[in-house]
């Protein structure tokens, strides 16, 4: 396939903090598309937790779990799951700790204990609930990313401890769980290399921690006004924020909307 492909971010780019898709970015994703621009997502959500947004905004393809499960048109393209070995260690030491984990599988999430507060808060701020309680299902079922619960002057401890995995914060209370070199951009790579378009004509929308290989490894990377520090500097063009209609405004100055 030739041409150009705009891959977006979620939370904080798509969906504002009260998860809301602003009309300005409806508009422009639909535009993008009459244009025959490819649209696709790159987020670290699991696909059940965004499928309703793939059918509101006609995308059919997505980069997931941060880079770590990958789908074209429907069709699962990549995917790498987590070591067995390692996710039980990991739970051994997140339980003795008193902390609580999560394991992001590719169509649904468990945790490893019920009624836990740092899990509530960390999943309420992205409107989903709390997650079925099943310790033992990373056993049976592969897992592409652990969501660690735990305060941040606490994480050190598990950075030392597993230097062959990354750990990148996404709330106050929640990290995610990767293996050392996973990123977005890994996934969007598998997915260019399928679809058959060139890096130079791929562009990323993004805001977070987890942006920023994305931001800094695509044709250009775009970074929303409420991005993080680091998510700006790593782009080559800085937009609006989400609320201020920050896709539509980075596209137009793009000048793929003219």
């Amino acid at each position: 396939m030739k041409g150009k492909i705009v891959f977006f971010d979620i939370d904080g780019t798509l969906l504002t903090e009260e998860k809301v898709i602003p009309e300005s970015t409806k508009r422009a994703v639909r535009m993008l598309q009459e244009r025959g621009i490819y649209t696709a997502i790159a987020t670290g959500r699991s696909p059940q937790m965004f499928e309703w947004l793939l059918e509101e905004l006609n995308i059919h393809s997505y980069v997931s779990i941060n880079g770590q499960y990958v789908v074209f048109e429907g069709q699962e393209i990549y995917s790498n799951p987590m070591d067995l070995q390692l996710l039980n260690d990991l739970t051994n030491m997140v339980e003795s700790n008193g902390h609580a984990i999560a394991y992001c599988h590719d169509h649904h999430i468990t945790v490893n204990e019920g009624n836990n507060s740092l899990v509530l808060s960390s999943y309420n701020t992205l409107k989903i609930n709390y997650p079925p309680v099943n310790r033992e299902l990373y056993k049976q079922s592969p897992v592409f990313q652990g969501h660690l619960f735990c305060h941040s002057q606490e994480e050190d401890m598990y950075i030392k401890r597993f230097p062959e995995c990354s750990f990148i914060r996404w709330h106050d209370h929640a990290i995610d769980i990767l293996p050392k070199g996973c990123s977005k951009a890994i996934g969007i790579g598998k997915l260019l290399d399928v679809i058959g378009i060139s890096n130079e004509n791929c562009y990323a929308f993004g805001d977070g921690l987890n942006d920023l290989e994305m931001l800094s490894s695509v044709g250009i990377g775009i970074a929303m006004g409420n991005a993080v520090p680091e998510a700006k500097a790593a782009a080559d063009l800085i937009t609006t924020s989400c609320y201020e209609d920050g896709i539509f405004n980075g596209l137009k100055e793009l000048g793929m909307l003219a």
